[in-house]
């Protein structure tokens, strides 16, 4: 029996997807996208094909190495480690329902075996070749995929300590003590109960999660069967928003700008035309790296198993393959949605950290969980400890809420600037190169309602993750709005999400 809970006070609205933000439309062949007479429409597969054409360096392609069936597998060990060491579902429950992205559905019935060892915190897989694939959790590095024939990882588990006080007891945000004064004035709140009940239909969407803020009250919340407002969630390509929060720390901390050119350590010899990609163009996935990703226009399934996956699977040193990638275009020329670009602003992150002698693992929660009240965000690791945050993390509905406020309070929380002046700006306004491909739908690590997808204002912008995982941000109405699910259900839940944004429109007024 699903629980809802809806809290006289204001209420919000917003929204947003793109079918094809991790890679899930089947793009015509680039051969048939230049082959018309026709002049292509602005933004369509054939436009973005030919306009990218006409930058591509000469510089050659290699696919990831190994075997694509083992890859999957180490995949499908991660996904069901974490869903049952840091969700708590049931495993046959996520073997069926979570986790599709990096552990697609079709390979798993290819699966021989797979077994959970409750007492070792571990998942194994066994492909019919014979081959078993391993992952195992770490605490509060989450659950890492194992090399194969190997039994642990290469690096010292960190155990975070948090210094918030007890949630129970401490006044949201900072904890879960919510307020019973009256709505703002002019909120209808039977329609913030019915968008909260529309979140949830129909059924097969499988909204785990939907949570509503005005002004930064929490207003409405909803969750599903054995979900509660603190259960981590399955949450994706939303760590690219986190991922791009951590380098806005580092800036107004003074370790990087926007402008200077990303110090990747293996771009750093004489001639590297690497040197030109600054920060803000990986920032705004305008990097140019060859990293193919199964939701480019010019995708070829021939050419491999596609990098954008092998981050996650391969179960190698994340950063070092990112950086040793080549160029594909010149920076801040062709916009691509390409995991390259969150994996290296999160080696950047490890480097200014380090640099300073900080430790890296506890620099999310000290530098940001513990100043916005975030408990159950738990970022997960490659084996060499490096963050894999352009998607794997586990977090609550109210806590990325409370990710979502940061943002619409400018980067400021409790008088304190976290982020600088100008990035909240920065993250929500539309990336040059993807404006030139007509494509007004990405900022930095931030998507945009450029193209009215959902029924919200343009100017909203969210953070998107794989299986329909979102948080909205809606400046217009002082709102943020966030939604999780199990991955089987994205498609119905969409239909259930852009239905509770229609109604939070009409229940909750626009700001002065």
């Amino acid at each position: 029996m699903q629980r809802f809970l809806i809290l006289f006070a204001a209420v919000a609205v917003s929204a947003i997807p793109l079918a094809c933000q991790d890679g899930s439309s089947e793009p015509e062949s680039e051969a048939a996208a230049l082959s018309s007479d026709v002049s292509p429409e602005p933004g369509s597969k054939e436009a973005l094909v030919a306009r990218a054409k006409s930058f591509e360096l000469d510089t050659d392609y290699t696919p990831p190495p190994g075997d694509p069936a083992e890859h999957h597998a180490a995949a499908f060990a991660k996904i069901l480690c974490s869903a049952v060491f840091i969700t708590g579902l049931d495993f046959d429950f996520a073997a069926e329902h979570v986790g599709y992205f990096s552990a697609p559905y079709e390979p798993r019935a290819n699966i021989a075996k797979r077994e959970v060892d409750e007492a070792n915190k571990a998942v194994h897989v066994t492909l019919p070749s014979g081959v078993v694939r391993t992952a195992k959790y770490y605490g509060d590095q989450g659950c890492i995929a194992l090399p194969k024939g190997r039994d642990d990882v290469y690096f010292t588990p960190v155990k975070l300590e948090s210094k918030l006080p007890d949630a129970a007891t401490t006044p949201w945000p900072m904890g879960d003590e919510l307020s019973d004064e009256p709505l703002v004035e002019g909120i209808d709140a039977e329609k913030v109960k019915a968008a909260l009940d529309a979140a949830f239909e129909p059924a097969e969407g499988l909204t785990a999660a939907f949570v509503v803020t005005h002004k930064g009250r929490l207003i409405g919340e909803r969750y599903g069967d054995g979900i509660t407002m603190h259960t981590p969630l399955e949450s994706w390509s939303m760590g690219k928003s986190l991922t791009a929060t951590l380098m806005g720390i580092l800036i107004q901390q003074g370790e990087y700008t926007l402008d200077q050119p990303a110090p990747i350590p293996e771009w750093q010899e004489d001639g590297d035309p690497r040197q030109a990609i600054r920060i803000q163009d990986i920032l705004r996935m305008s990097s140019g790296l060859r990293f193919r990703n199964m939701g480019d226009p010019e995708w070829d399934p021939e050419l491999g198993y596609p990098d954008h996956l092998y981050v996650y699977s391969g179960t190698v040193n994340s950063f070092e393959f990112a950086a040793k990638r080549d160029q594909q275009w010149p920076p801040n020329t062709i916009g691509r949605y390409r995991n390259s670009d969150p994996v290296l602003t999160n080696y950047m992150v490890r480097l200014a950290v380090e640099k300073r002698g900080g430790e890296y693992l506890s620099f999310p929660r000290r530098a940001l969980f513990d100043k916005i009240g975030i408990r159950t965000l738990k970022p997960e690791t490659d084996p060499y400890g490096n963050f894999l945050l352009q998607g794997y993390e586990f977090g609550s509905g109210r806590d990325w809420a409370r990710l979502g406020n940061l943002y619409l309070q400018d980067g400021v929380w409790d008088g304190e600037r976290i982020l600088p002046e100008g990035f909240v700006e920065f993250v929500s306004t539309v990336a040059p190169a993807w404006e030139a491909d007509g494509r007004p739908i990405y900022g930095g690590f931030f998507w945009i309602n450029g193209t009215d997808s959902y029924p919200i204002p343009r100017e909203s912008y969210y953070m998107a993750g794989a299986g329909n995982q979102k948080t909205i941000i809606i400046p217009s109405h002082d709102l943020v709005v966030v939604r999780l699910g199990h991955y089987k259900g994205s498609s119905p839940g969409d239909e259930g999400l852009k239905n509770a944004l229609a109604l939070l429109m009409e229940a909750i007024p626009e700001s002065d």
